[in-house]
């Protein structure tokens, strides 16, 4: 017995080491996954934050009910336990308690109908974007298309451009592990951003948890969305739909830079690409 306490002993050592070993090895990439991120990233758009917001009010209010109901529950079994020689209360047909478990779920229910339904509103409030970008899900990268705004015209995909090396030989990994690309969306920061969504073979999704954006890319279909980034940065997102066995290497990289910067990047793009013409509708981008 002595001997198989050691071998425990030993094990959970060597588990905490490797799990420890692990956590050492990653950080915490700006804009993207958080080492023990269990929760929303930091939100860094209007959208973001009332969705966060939602969220928090909906665990709170689940968290009161529970503890109301099941502090109840334990309070009568406790006080009111047959061995004290308790008598069961008969509610049948009360007035009383018929209108308070009617009125106070639909209050609860009101609470919180009234910021979701504002959030769903705002969510499909497209109006007054600065520019509008489309955005074309395709195994296994996104195709870009600039529609409207200072940088129509520009197209390009944007591919995975983390090595082989890294995916498969187990390799030191960098923290943009599986999230670095060879182009980058580029969006001027504190302006509405349209996002048009659609797909060129299989559903796949567009999600960008910081900006709070996320819609999915169906093939036929054109859907719409928006954020605006209150802070510069890159910003990180998958596609979150499950969309074949290479799903995890199709990722989405928003760079957010100032007006200046992004009119420059507009003007350098123009210039490395003068055959960068605006596309027709409903047509991918070309492989820039």
């Amino acid at each position: 017995m002595k001997a198989l306490h050691q071998i425990r002993l030993a094990t959970a050592a060597s588990l905490l080491g490797v799990v420890g070993a692990a956590h050492a090895a990653v950080e915490s990439l700006p804009g993207g996954p958080q080492v023990l991120g269990l929760y929303f990233q930091n939100p860094v758009s209007p959208m973001a934050k009332e969705e966060k917001f939602l969220m928090d009010m909906m665990l709170w209010v689940c968290l009161g009910i529970g503890i109301v109901v099941f502090g109840a529950m334990f309070y009568s079994v406790f006080k009111h336990r047959k061995s004290k020689g308790a008598v069961s209360a008969h509610f049948h047909e009360s007035t009383k308690v018929e209108i308070a478990w009617t009125i106070i779920p639909i209050l609860i229910v009101i609470a919180i109908l009234v910021p979701a339904t504002r959030t769903v509103i705002a969510q499909e409030n497209h109006s007054d974007s600065f520019m509008t970008v489309k955005a074309t899900g395709a195994q296994w990268k996104w195709g870009y298309d600039y529609m409207a705004g200072p940088g129509k015209g520009i197209s390009f995909w944007s591919t995975l451009t983390t090595p082989d090396s890294e995916i498969y030989e187990g390799k030191d990994l960098p923290n943009n592990f599986v999230l670095a690309v060879d182009h980058e969306l580029v969006v001027p920061v504190n302006k509405k951003i349209k996002i048009v969504t659609t797909s060129d073979d299989v559903l796949h999704g567009f999600y960008v948890n910081a900006l709070g954006v996320q819609m999915d890319a169906i093939p036929g279909f054109v859907r719409s969305t928006w954020f605006t980034a209150e802070k510069t940065g890159t910003y990180y997102g998958q596609c979150a739909q499950i969309c074949g066995k290479y799903h995890a290497f199709m990722p989405i990289v928003i760079k957010v830079v100032t007006m200046p910067e992004y009119e420059q990047w507009v003007a350098q793009w123009k210039k490395a690409h003068p055959d960068s013409t605006p596309p027709a509708d409903g047509a991918a981008p070309s492989n820039t």
